[in-house]
C-alpha cells in the first residue's frame, strides 16, 4: 500500500484482494510475454507515442506478470496506485478508485484460448492497458476527473441487471469448462437487456464514454489515428482489427453518451479525439447536464426513477434517506440537497 492507496475510503476497500502471484502458471506466463512481446511491437508503429514510454515508466515488463507491489513502488511517483481486485466490480465503485488516482487491475490471467481477447478483465488488460498511458500528465488527469464525475452518476436498476449479466456472460466465455448453452443463454440475456434498456441513465451514458475512450479509444486524424484505450492496447486481435477501413471512425463527441457497445465483440465502429485536452472538453460537456449540476425536478426525477436509495437533506440540516416513490408534496418553498450512496448528487429547490 503506498500514500495514494491509503487515501481510499473505507467502503472502497472490500473489493481489494491480495494480488494471487504464486498461482500464476508456467502458461501464464508464456502468455504474458507472447501476447507482450507482439504488442509492444505492433503497437510502436500504431499507439500514441505515450504507450512505449509508459512502460517503462510505469515498471511493465514483457517478460513477466507484475508484482503489485513493484508497480506501486513506481506509480506512486506518478501520483498514482493500483489495488488487485477480483475480476468485476460495480461501476460507481470502479469510477470511484479512479478519482483517488487508483488503477484496478483485476488479477486474473486470460487462457491461451482467449490470447488474442477476452471479455473477462485481466491482468494483460488492466497492467499493460491502462498502467503505460496514465504515465501521460494530461491523460491522468483525464482518467481521474472521469472517476471524479462518473461515481455521482446516478444509476438505474437495469443498470444493475445489466452489470450482472455482462459479469457472469464474460466468466462463462472464459471459463473452459462452460457449456454452450449456458454461455448463449448469457449472450442472448446480454443482448435482450442491450435492445430494451430504455431511456439511458447517467450511469450508462457516462460508461459509454468510458468505453469509447479509456477503453476503445483512437487520437489524431481520423485518416491516420493512433490507439490510446486500454481494451485495444491489450488486444493483439482488435489492436490490428481496429486499423482497417472495415471499422469506421468518428470524430468523438458528446454524441458517444448515446451510442452503446457490447462487451463480448470486436468493435463495429470507434470514436477519434484529436488530442487529450478535447476529451476532458466533452466530459465537462457532460457533466453539465448531470443532476449534479443541474438540479431541479429533473434532478429528482433521475433519483426517483433510479429506484436506488437517496438522501434528501433539507436547508435546516435535517437528512431523510429513502427509496424515493414520487415528487415531494410542499406548501412551502424548500431547498433539497440530493444524495445517492453518500455522493452528492445536486442541489434544488422545490415550489408546490
Amino acid at each position: 500500500m503506498n500514500d495514494v492507496t491509503k487515501k481510499l475510503p473505507k467502503h472502497l476497500h472490500k473489493f481489494v484482494v491480495k494480488q494471487p502471484y504464486e498461482e500464476y502458471t508456467a502458461q501464464n506466463q508464456a502468455v504474458w510475454r507472447y501476447v507482450m512481446r507482439i504488442n509492444v511491437d505492433y503497437l510502436s508503429k500504431v499507439a500514441h507515442n505515450s504507450y512505449i514510454k509508459g512502460l517503462d515508466k510505469t515498471g511493465i515488463s514483457t517478460e513477466v506478470i507484475p508484482h503489485m507491489e513493484g508497480m506501486n513502488r513506481i506509480l506512486k511517483d506518478i501520483g498514482w496506485a493500483a489495488v488487485s481486485v477480483d475480476g468485476f466490480i460495480p461501476p460507481n465503485a470502479f469510477m470511484e478508485f479512479q478519482a483517488y488516482n487508483v488503477l484496478v487491475i483485476a488479477s486474473d490471467m486470460r487462457t491461451i484460448n482467449h490470447i488474442e481477447y477476452t471479455p473477462a478483465p485481466d491482468i494483460i488488460h488492466e497492467a499493460a492497458g491502462h498502467a503505460p498511458i496514465i504515465a501521460n500528465p494530461e491523460y491522468a488527469e483525464y482518467l481521474r476527473r472521469f472517476g471524479e464525475i462518473g461515481c455521482k452518476a446516478i444509476s438505474s436498476a437495469k443498470d444493475y441487471e445489466m452489470y450482472e449479466a455482462i459479469r457472469l456472460l464474460s466468466i462463462l466465455k472464459e471459463d473452459p469448462n462452460s457449456t454452450e448453452k449456458e454461455i448463449t443463454e448469457a449472450q442472448e440475456k446480454v443482448e435482450y437487456l442491450q435492445e430494451n434498456m430504455g431511456e439511458l441513465s447517467e450511469m450508462a451514458q457516462i460508461r459509454n464514454l468510458h468505453w469509447w475512450t479509456v477503453e476503445y479509444g483512437l487520437i489524431g486524424s481520423l485518416e491516420n489515428p493512433k490507439i490510446y484505450g486500454a481494451g485495444l492496447l491489450s488486444s493483439i486481435g482488435e489492436s490490428a482489427w481496429c486499423m482497417k477501413e472495415e471499422v469506421v471512425k468518428k470524430p468523438y463527441s458528446i454524441e458517444a453518451a448515446n451510442i452503446n457497445f457490447d462487451i463480448t465483440k470486436p468493435q463495429p465502429q470507434l470514436f477519434v479525439t484529436p488530442d487529450f485536452a478535447h476529451l476532458s472538453l466533452v466530459l465537462e460537456q457532460f457533466a453539465n447536464k448531470m443532476a449534479i449540476r443541474k438540479g431541479g425536478l429533473s434532478g429528482l426525477r433521475k433519483l426517483i426513477e433510479s429506484k436506488n436509495l437517496g438522501t434528501i437533506e433539507l436547508s435546516t440540516g435535517i437528512q431523510v434517506s429513502a427509496f424515493l416513490q414520487m415528487l415531494l408534496q410542499t406548501k412551502i418553498t424548500s431547498q433539497f440537497i440530493f444524495k445517492q450512496q453518500g455522493q452528492l448528487l445536486c442541489l434544488t429547490e422545490i415550489k408546490s
